[in-house]
Formats: C-alpha cells, sequence, structure tokens
C-alpha cells in the first residue's frame, strides 16, 4: 500500500465513510490525519465547478469557464495534438477553479445515432474514440489533474439508463465497446475511471467482477481509481468487492453501514477494503499536492483564442456545389436562422458550462468587412413550432441576397442527457422555411449545429454544407472563418451519415423495450455495417472536403507500418486526414470488410509534398477469439488502404501475416447474418451462438423491483402510483414541448428507485426504498409503515454513525 501510515490510523467508521461522497462533489476529510477533501466536477468540454448549492444535473448555476467543443465535434479534428491542448487548457481551469478531477472525457460508442448524449462522445469508431480521449487525458493530467474517463461500459442509451441491462456477446465487448477505454489507459494513463449506470450482461458494471478485476485491474494493469457515475452504485459491498474506490455524490451512512456489517460478517475482508481506501487516499493527496501554490485565474482570452482553433479544425464541409465556398469578399448574402442569433454550442444536461464569453453569428459578422449583408432574419422557432409570421422577411431578404447563408440544425430538446431521440430528421419548421428560401434563390449554404448524425433530405436545397456541430463559446467567428476563407476546412466525419435511421444496423434494437437492450448487430457498428452490408450512406466515415485538393503516392508497406506521399495540388494551404483501413478477404472468423486502425492529420502549404508514415500497433491485426478467451491475429493476406474517407481509398497495398488464431469458434450455419451482413433481423438462434449463451429474458416482471425504473410506475398495481406515474409524464411532456429539458424530471423519470438510497445524503436507506416498492406493488399501507419505522432507525443509526466518526472532536 502506497499510503499504510495512514489507512493504520483510520478507524473502521472512518474508512467506511471515505468510500462514499460527503457532498455532491466532494469525499471526506479527516483533518487529523492531515486528508483534506477531494473536489469532482463535470468537464468532458469544460468545467463545470458549482461554488454554491452543487447538484449533478446542471440546476445551479456554475463558475465561469471556457466552453470548448463538444467531443463529438473535436473527434471531427482527428488532430491528438490539438485535442491534448484543449486537455491542457482543461487542467488548468480545473486547477484554478479547485477540482482535483475532472469528470471526462466521455468515449462511449456511438451505436445508435438516437442516443440523447452521443454530443458527449468521440465517434463510432474505437480506434479513433480512444486515441481523441487518450490526447485529452494526457492534457489534462499534464496539469495534476486526474481525468475521469466514462462511462465504462456499454452505455448506449439515456431512457431508463439506470435500470437496464446490456447485453453483448464477448468479442464485441471487446472490439468495439472496451478498445476505447484501453487506448485511454494505457497510452493516455487515465487515472481514474467512472463505471456506467446500466449492467453488462446481467451485473451492474460498478461492481462487475470482469470488468473491473479481470479485465480494467488484470489485463490492463490499470492501478488508478473507480467512481460510480452519479447515482449508480447499486449494491456497494459488491462495488467494493469488485474494485470500486467511491460511490457518488453523497450516500449517506446507510452505505458506509453496509461496508461495516460485510466486514463484520465476513462478507467483505478488511484487507479488501483497506485497498480502495489506500487508493482512493492516493488520488486525494497526489491531486491537492499537485494543485499547491496554484493560482484561481486562467488566460481567459487564450483559452477563448484555442477553442476558436478547435471549432474551425473539427467544422467538416459536407458540400461545395459550384464552388460556392469560400464565399468572395463583398458578396451580398443574408443571414437566416434562429442559431445565427441564440446559437446552440454545447449540449443539454450535466456537462452545461457557464461560458466565460460566448460568440454570435449576429454579432460577429456585424464587424466582419468580408460579408456584405443585406440583413439577418430568425425564420424559425427553435421548438419547431409552426409560426408564419416568421416566414415573410427571410424569404423576401433572400431575393435581395446572392447567398443565403441558412443556420440550422438540432435544438436542445433533440439532444439532452436523460432522453434519446425518437427520430433522425431535423426540426420541420426548419425545412419548411428552407423550402421557401429555395424557391426563391439557389445560392443558399446551410451551417448546421447539432451533436450527432441527421438526416439531410434537405442537401437538395444547399448548394454548401458546412456541419459545425456544437462548436463551443467561439464557433461563431471560426465559421465565419471557414465561410469567408480565412480558414481551410480540414475536420472529417467521426461517424457514418446514413441516408434515413431505418438503415441503421442496430435501429430494430434500440432502444431497449423493457429490461434487456440486445445488442444483436454484434461488431457492426457504423460504416463496419454499412460496408459489410452494402447499405449506401450520405456521407462515409472519414467524409470531409477541403478547399485545396490532394493527391496520394508511392505507398510502401512493412512489419513496421505504411508510408506514403502526400501533395497540396491546389493553391490554399491546408491539412488532410489519411486514414490507414485493414482487411481479411476470405477470412475464417467474420469480421469488417474494412476496419480503420491509423490516422495522421498532415499540413500542407500549397503545391507542398510530404511523406507520411503510419506505424502498425497490437491493434492493427487483432481480434477477439472467444474459444482461446484472448486476442489473436488470423493468418492470411491483409489489404492494406490508405485514403482520405472509409469509402475513398487512394493507395492499396498487402501483407502476409503468419499468426495465432484457432478455427472459428462459432457455428456457421447458426451465424449465417454475421458472415452475410443480414443484420436488421437477427434470429434468436444466431444471436444465442454469437453470445455463447441463452439470450437472457428481458421482459420486467410482474411486481417492480428496487432496480426498475420511476418510469415503470405505469405498471404499479397501486392506482395511487399510477397517478403519480401521470404526472410526472405530464411533466416530461410540458418541457418537451416548451423546446427546453427539464433535467430534474428526466432524472426522477429514468432512475430506479434505489438510486434514492444513493442520493438523498443519508435520509434513505435501503430498507426504506424496500417499503417504498412494496407500497408500489400494492401494499401501500404495509409498504408506508416500513417507509415510516425505517426513516426513524435510519435516522437514528446516521446519529449514531455520525458520534463515531466525529464525536471524539478529533476531525
Amino acid at each position: 500500500m502506497k499510503h499504510k501510515d495512514i489507512v493504520s490510523q483510520m478507524t473502521l467508521e472512518e474508512k467506511a465513510a471515505f468510500l462514499g461522497g460527503a457532498g455532491e462533489w466532494s469525499t471526506y476529510a479527516f483533518p487529523r490525519l492531515k486528508v483534506p477533501e477531494m473536489i469532482m466536477s463535470d468537464g468532458p468540454h469544460g468545467i463545470r465547478r458549482q461554488a454554491g448549492a452543487g447538484d449533478h444535473l446542471g440546476l445551479n448555476e456554475s463558475l465561469p469557464a471556457t466552453c470548448f467543443p463538444t467531443a463529438a465535434t473535436m473527434a471531427n479534428s482527428w488532430d491528438e495534438a490539438l485535442g491534448e491542448k484543449v486537455g491542457v487548457a482543461l487542467g488548468e481551469e480545473a486547477k484554478a477553479l479547485g477540482v482535483n478531477i475532472l469528470l471526462g472525457p466521455g468515449l462511449n460508442i456511438k451505436r445508435s445515432p438516437l442516443c440523447g448524449r452521443n454530443f458527449e462522445y468521440f465517434s463510432e469508431d474505437p480506434y479513433l474514440a480512444g486515441k481523441m480521449a487518450a490526447s485529452y487525458v494526457r492534457g489534462i493530467q499534464s496539469q495534476g489533474v486526474y481525468s475521469c474517463i466514462k462511462h465504462f461500459a456499454v452505455n448506449s442509451q439515456e431512457e431508463r439508463r439506470m435500470a437496464m441491462d446490456s447485453v453483448v456477446d464477448e468479442r464485441t465487448l471487446r472490439e468495439i465497446y472496451l478498445t476505447g477505454f484501453e487506448i485511454a489507459i494505457k497510452e493516455g494513463g487515465a487515472k481514474s475511471i467512472m463505471t456506467s449506470y446500466n449492467m453488462v450482461n446481467g451485473t451492474y458494471a460498478n461492481e462487475n467482477e470482469h470488468l473491473l478485476k479481470d479485465i480494467l485491474r488484470g489485463e490492463w494493469g490499470y492501478d488508478g481509481i473507480v467512481i460510480t457515475d452519479w447515482g449508480g452504485s447499486n449494491d456497494h459491498v459488491a462495488g467494493v468487492k469488485a474494485g470500486s474506490e467511491l460511490e457518488m455524490p453523497q450516500p449517506g451512512f446507510g452505505s458506509a453501514r453496509e461496508l461495516l456489517n460485510a466486514v463484520s460478517e465476513g462478507r467483505l475482508k478488511e484487507e479488501e477494503l483497506d485497498e480502495r481506501v489506500d487508493a482512493l487516499l492516493h488520488a486525494v493527496l497526489e491531486t491537492t499536492e499537485a494543485a499547491k501554490g496554484h493560482g484561481d485565474k486562467f488566460d481567459i482570452e487564450a483559452h477563448h483564442n484555442l477553442a476558436r482553433r478547435a471549432a474551425a479544425e473539427s467544422a467538416v464541409l459536407l458540400k461545395n456545389e459550384d464552388d460556392i465556398l469560400p464565399i468572395k469578399s463583398g458578396t451580398k448574402v443574408a443571414v437566416i436562422g434562429e442559431f445565427a442569433f441564440t446559437p446552440r454550442y454545447q449540449g443539454a444536461g450535466s456537462s452545461v458550462v457557464n461560458t466565460t464569453k460566448l460568440e454570435t453569428v449576429e454579432g460577429a459578422i456585424k464587424s466582419d468587412s468580408h460579408f456584405d449583408v443585406v440583413g439577418m432574419a430568425k425564420g424559425y422557432e427553435r421548438n419547431d413550432k409552426p409560426n408564419d409570421e416568421l416566414l415573410t422577411e427571410p424569404v423576401e431578404l433572400s431575393k435581395k441576397a446572392d447567398v443565403v447563408l441558412f443556420f440550422f440544425g438540432l435544438d436542445e430538446i433533440s439532444e439532452s442527457e436523460g432522453l434519446d431521440r425518437k427520430h433522425m430528421k431535423l426540426p420541420k419548421n426548419q425545412m419548411v422555411l428552407l423550402e421557401k428560401l429555395a424557391a426563391e434563390n439557389k445560392n443558399i449554404v446551410g451551417v448546421i449545429s447539432a451533436g450527432s448524425s441527421v438526416e439531410l433530405d434537405c442537401e437538395k436545397h444547399l448548394k454548401g454544407i458546412l456541419h459545425t456541430y456544437l462548436s463551443g463559446q467561439a464557433g461563431a467567428k471560426a465559421a465565419l472563418d471557414i465561410l469567408a476563407g480565412r480558414v481551410n476546412p480540414s475536420g472529417k466525419l467521426a461517424e457514418t451519415y446514413p441516408m434515413k435511421y431505418e438503415d441503421v444496423a442496430s435501429s430494430n434494437y434500440y432502444p431497449a423495450k423493457e429490461r434487456t437492450s440486445e445488442y444483436r448487430e454484434g461488431i457492426y457498428v457504423g460504416y463496419r455495417y454499412f460496408e459489410k452490408a452494402g447499405v449506401s450512406v450520405r456521407y462515409p466515415f472519414g467524409f470531409g472536403l477541403s478547399y485545396t485538393e490532394f493527391s496520394y503516392e508511392g505507398l510502401t508497406i512493412d512489419r513496421d507500418g505504411v508510408s506514403f506521399t502526400i501533395t497540396n495540388k491546389g493553391d490554399m494551404d491546408g491539412a488532410e486526414v489519411a486514414q490507414l483501413y485493414v482487411s481479411l478477404p476470405g477470412a475464417k472468423v467474420f469480421r469488417p470488410q474494412k476496419e480503420m486502425k491509423g490516422f495522421a492529420k498532415v499540413f500542407l502549404r500549397a503545391g507542398e509534398t510530404k511523406r507520411v508514415t503510419i506505424a502498425f500497433d497490437e491493434r492493427t491485426f487483432r481480434y477477439y477469439d472467444v474459444k482461446k478467451a484472448g486476442w489473436a491475429i488470423e493468418s492470411g493476406t491483409y489489404e492494406i488502404g490508405v485514403g482520405g474517407s472509409s469509402a475513398d481509398i487512394r493507395l492499396k497495398g498487402q501483407i502476409e501475416l503468419t499468426g495465432d488464431g484457432a478455427a472459428s469458434p462459432y457455428d456457421e450455419k447458426k451465424i449465417a447474418p454475421y458472415i452475410s451482413g443480414d443484420l436488421k433481423n437477427v434470429p434468436d438462434e444466431a444471436f444465442s451462438e454469437l453470445l455463447g449463451r441463452d439470450i437472457p429474458d428481458g421482459r420486467w416482471t410482474s411486481d417492480l423491483t428496487a432496480n426498475d425504473a420511476i418510469c415503470q410506475l405505469k405498471n404499479s398495481r397501486s392506482g395511487f402510483f399510477r397517478f403519480v406515474y401521470g404526472r410526472l409524464e405530464a411533466m416530461r411532456k410540458k418541457s418537451e414541448e416548451a423546446g427546453k429539458p427539464d433535467l430534474n424530471i428526466l432524472f426522477i423519470y429514468n432512475m430506479p428507485f434505489r438510486a434514492m438510497a444513493k442520493m438523498s445524503g443519508g435520509a434513505v436507506d435501503m430498507k426504506m426504498v424496500d417499503g417504498m416498492v412494496k407500497a408500489v406493488n400494492g401494499h401501500f399501507w404495509g409498504g408506508l409503515a416500513t417507509v415510516i419505522k425505517g426513516y426513524f432507525a435510519n435516522k437514528s443509526a446516521n446519529k449514531k454513525y455520525e458520534k463515531l466518526l466525529y464525536g471524539d472532536g478529533k476531525q
């Protein structure tokens, strides 16, 4: 142990309390042992440090901080060096605001475009997600602040996220959903990790020994700390035994008493408790020491400028018909769209940042002499309500303009923590306006703001499309810089844009209908599916246009990697993202047509040529062999492709490898869909063969349990609780109609009953939760009596524990 001297001086009560939060964002301090509190803060793309009353949903205002582009945006930069710079800035701000652990970045895989939190995640591809996350981690931790990567693991759904079981086969788990975390730990050196709310194959992530012991600490050699998501603990004793250090946010002494009872009864060894306490102590002391002597200021202007650079390098040019972009100086432009006035620049939920400053297109373009603005109009309401009165002004302006700049995209209610999208379509009122504009002016450039992929049938009305994603507080000027040609766009899509949602492999399996979310599509996520199944897409993975052209030549391949030359053939400086893809034709073990296994972002001046090298690594050729329960390489002749996207392979070559893979572990007749790519309706027999076991029964039980979500009150045996559900549902719908997500309602709606005992600061314990569940299941008075009795018993027990912890006056 690293801090045996301190651990040996702690009482058992202190140790047990230490493994639970003391407040919404803090750990317990022990002054007599010179152990300070440790502060955590949300912050995947900006610090959300709440100085007053804390809440994990972002309801109470936080201290001003720089709002950088979200992870979904930054992934489009494919620039690890830039990611590290943003990480350094995040670490600097965290330290200035007194934060020890920054809760981010998030790197869950974009299994479905409908996940409401996709804006917080990097990519559909685990390699790109891992590399970008690792860059953030290196930057953040260079400042002595811990980066807490999240949410571990297989967290792809927001609705009922705390009461849902992700059913996934081992190969898919390893290759798709864990690889990004592995890279962030091995290459980024992440020192903390947050477990997800959901179960993984029947066991909650925070107490899943296969995830936390076998893989995380065993195979990956992780020696950092594990933190629950806020309210994500199910069985605290099981979590500690599995290797989880900290239960958040503020479970009170009920959880501590559970640990004491487990030690007393021999279900938990005190040595196991000490290991977790020691690891947590190390995090507290290391981050506190690193913060000594720092100031409480950071360079607001420098960070704002970095945010602008990040936004500019992450924007993706999707269409440029007739070279309508860049817009020539003096061109008469009409600025249309509510987003030009009130930008959509970040997601909704626990990641909301209180910006140090905020640019808008309306404000920025007025002082930009490059554009001759004939007028500006909002044109539509943000919450998709039709309003014909708003249509007249923008249509008239479009008649006066040479080019219409149309700002549009998804609003806040479309993408938020706590809810998932119902479809991939853009707001109808925006499309109505666009059609009217197109009838008057054919020169329309669309500027999209959205945190994940959308259906873009509207591209037929647009000559140019610039996708800025959610570009942070400095995104407005970054977009204008690209539109004016001061910056050459270099972003490439980190996710595929399908023609329609029904084309997505998981569309028939998402979201989870009741308890289980079946990952029947297996390893075929994103481009891996579209190419395997031969499904046409709107824009392929890795796609992005430039104002110049790049040519590729001279591919050479050896055991260490590939090298080739790229030439900028145009007359404008620019950057190209060269991508390495690997495939194995005739493979004995089914696999995608190709997989992205490396990339390099290369800046080239006009006419310049550079030699580029992309190295192979341990992940380049591997697959997970479930028969030998380990990674393997299949022998064969691998095709190596290099190009500008998954669909734009410019150079090809081959390499012969002798591997160590075994025969296919599957009955090929049973897994035919995974061989052919016909994955939209995978039969039970095929999915069961992939799982290697029977498919679990995913139906809800007739009686609700402590692990069922509050929204399941609609199935309650009690008329009173069905009424409560009706009121909750009405409030949820009202917030959606208003166009702004009510995060408090959404959290309550989706959380399980047990979360009341984990997020009430000790006011509720699990015995009281059992009484609530009893009442919900039709035994109202008996359940109520259990709750009342439990309340007084819990209050008395808390006082006794508090006296044991603080009664001697030493704390």
